[in-house]
């Protein structure tokens, strides 16, 4: 096992169990004690996890967003390739507003040297575009980073939004359904996306199957406000179906 997927594994399974010792973790990862503990601190300084003495317990609470450096680890492959299907829909001279999360960060990545201008809604992409050489233009939008996410919320980032016409909206999600729209952890992130939303000509959604049929709590907007979700293969006929017959195109890859 990698040390990344041992991580995933370790994270996942503090998180599931809401508390497990160094040994109970050794024998589900089978790494050494000391190889758990040393594991356990780096997760504990990503804030995925709080070390107790013994072992550690989880952070996340019911019905809250898992960090994002525990996300950033998971499905990393089906985000790269969701990501990769996404950037192909964005012609060169688009005008971008780019939404916070994991996924989007991949699209970041993609778009870097691209002919197209770009205003990312998140620390992490910001720093991903302002690393780029090319034609890409980045437009860097006012805000208030959330700790431990840094996607930028508050009135200066609607400002910024409502500043700026855009040709596509690239947006993630915490929860896509048919019937309960798209959906958000955090009422300041619902209303970020709202505001991209309303700024935009086309709205790309852009999320891992992991993430239909889930709903979370802070409503953005329903199915139809979409014009295509990009998702994996893994995702659920049924909610692919459901989502396509209130007129969205469907892309899996």
């Amino acid at each position: 096992m990698s040390n990344a997927d041992r991580l995933r594994q370790t994270g996942e399974a503090v998180r599931a169990a809401g508390s497990l010792t160094v040994a109970e973790l050794a024998a589900l990862t089978g790494a050494s004690e000391m190889t758990v503990r040393r594991d356990l601190d780096a997760l504990a300084a990503q804030g995925v996890l709080e070390r107790v003495r013994g072992g550690a317990r989880s952070l996340v609470l019911r019905g809250e967003e898992p960090p994002f450096a525990l996300r950033a680890q998971d499905g990393a492959e089906a985000k790269r390739r969701v990501a990769a299907a996404v950037v192909e829909l964005i012609g060169d001279g688009e005008t971008v507003v780019l939404d916070s999360g994991t996924t989007c960060l991949e699209v970041a990545r993609l778009l870097r040297g691209r002919r197209v201008t770009v205003m990312p809604l998140s620390l992490q992409a910001v720093a991903v575009l302002a690393e780029g050489a090319g034609q890409t233009a980045l437009l860097v939008p006012g805000g208030r980073p959330r700790p431990g996410e840094g996607a930028l919320t508050g009135p200066l980032t609607l400002a910024s939004l409502a500043a700026v016409r855009f040709d596509t909206a690239v947006i993630g999600c915490c929860g896509l359904d048919a019937a309960q729209g798209l959906t958000a952890y955090d009422l300041d992130d619902a209303a970020v996306k709202q505001a991209a939303l309303r700024s935009s000509r086309r709205v790309l959604a852009a999320t891992d199957s992991a993430k239909l049929t889930h709903t979370a709590h802070a409503f953005v907007a329903p199915v139809t406000a979409l014009h295509t979700l990009v998702t994996d293969r893994s995702a659920p006929r049924e909610a692919i179906d459901a989502i396509g017959a209130a007129g969205v195109t469907v892309r899996t890859v």
